[in-house]
This record gives C-alpha cells, structure tokens and sequence, in this order.
C-alpha cells in the first residue's frame, strides 16, 4: 500500500465516521469515559496510592507475569539494577556471533544505572539510541541513523525504560520519542526493562483515565507511536508449537525499582 492508498482508506474510514477529511481526534474522542466525574474520581485514585496499595498491584504484576513468560525482578534502587544486569551480561551469550555489545535508550532512569562503568571492565560497549545534535551530526543524519541501527542489530540486548506497565496482562507500555526508539525494544533477542514502584497500573481503563487527564500526558499528547509489550516474541504458526524469539525478543526482563 502507498501513501496515495493509505490517505484514501483513511479517508474513507473517516467519512464512514462522518468525520471531515482532515480530521484528527482529541484524547477525549478516543479515551471516552461515562462521565467526567467517574474519571476524575478515578484519576484521583490513580495518583493518591498509597504503598500499600502499589505493592499490591505489583504482586499482581508478578502473579500476571508467569502467564506471558516476562521475568519480573524487583529490586531496591538502580546500583542494585545496574548489578543484576552485569550478572545477565556475565550469564547470557549472544544468539548470533561471540561478541557482546548493549544498546539503551536515553532515558534519565537509564542513566542513573551507569552501565557503560559498570560494564567496562568486561568490555562490554554501551551504545545510546539517541542521534547527537551538534552540526557535523546534522549534515551527516542518514550515516548516523544507520549506524544506530547497526549498533541495535550487533547488540544482543536491549535496555529501555517504559511510560507504565499493566498489571492485569503484564504489559509494558511504551511511547516512541528521540531517543527511545522501538528498535531498541524489539530487535536484541533479549529485551531488558526498568521502571519504578509508581509506574505500575491496575487496567488498561487507568492507562486512558491517565492520559486523558495528567497534566505532563495532556502536554505531550500520544507520540507517533506507542507501544504495547506482554513478554518476549512468541508465535504457534508452525504445527501449534510454541516457539519465543520468532520475531523480537526471545527472553524479556522487567526490573521494578521499589525503593525500599
């Protein structure tokens, strides 16, 4: 399908809408709820939790986990983390080749693990996603872009953060921005999470009451893209066989900081 094709059969989705060529839907549209004071009232819960409260969605993110074969580690602060991780990069050896290499997104929880330090020893490179923005950079963005993506397919594991996770199905919910490419996600056979206690939901219902009414999310709006990730690649294509790693990850990590 080319573009031409595309604008027409969304087009033609939109005037089945009854919805003007041109038109783009509010959050409001698309993330309906009953009435504003149910979602308010909802929102409210979300952002009040207490402790309590999130440990127990976080067991129940443990109990979830199993099902989608995600390994859910919950750890006390990001030197922990950064630790555990250099014990996968010790224990894990590449699908392809012998060399091991990482890339990472840019990401402020990223950065607090220290992985290039912490893995320098073993010679292990750390790679960033993100394209640099300094002038030589910009005259040359197709090199840089393409040498990014040759750093994501070399590497054998991919560390990203993520916006929330879901604790009815295990899902790891992710916004694409610079820096915080899907690639990262999806290409390495082993794909490794970190997200804090407080970014873990009960129900896709608080993922929508959360972007329709958290001031930051309203600002940002839903990117180009986002993405939805309940464990590693699996597929039964081929005689009903259950089969991880067909097309992403074969092995996903989820590392919950808890803080206590």
């Amino acid at each position: 399908m080319n573009f031409s094709d595309q604008n027409r059969f969304i087009n033609n989705v939109r005037k089945a809408l009854g919805r003007s060529p041109g038109h783009k839907s509010s959050l409001q549209e698309i993330f309906s709820i009953k009435t504003v004071d149910e979602s308010r009232e909802l929102y409210e819960k979300i952002k009040t939790r207490t402790s309590t409260q999130r440990q127990k969605l976080l067991s129940r993110l443990i109990n979830e986990s199993k099902t989608v074969n995600l390994n859910v580690i919950c750890l006390k602060n990001a030197t922990s983390v950064s630790t555990s991780i250099a014990g996968l990069v010790r224990e894990k050896e590449p699908e392809w080749g012998s060399r091991k290499s990482l890339t990472a997104w840019e990401h402020p929880l990223i950065e607090k693990l220290k992985l290039t330090e912490v893995l320098a020893d073993r010679n292990v490179p750390v790679f960033c996603s993100k394209l640099r923005n300094n002038k030589e950079a910009v005259r040359d963005r197709n090199t840089e872009k393409m040498q990014i993506r040759k750093h994501v397919i070399d590497s054998y594991i991919g560390v990203t953060s993520a916006d929330f996770c879901i604790a009815d199905t295990a899902t790891l919910v992710m916004k694409t921005r610079p820096g915080q490419g899907r690639l990262v996600s999806i290409v390495p056979s082993i794909h490794i999470a970190v997200i804090e206690l407080k970014q873990i939901l009960g129900n896709l219902k608080e993922l929508f009451i959360l972007l329709q009414h958290d001031p930051k999310e309203k600002s940002e709006g839903l990117t180009n893209c986002m993405t939805f990730i309940s464990g590693p690649s699996k597929t039964a294509d081929i005689e009903a066989t259950l089969v991880h790693g067909a097309h992403g990850p074969r092995e996903v990590y989820l590392y919950v900081i808890t803080g206590r």
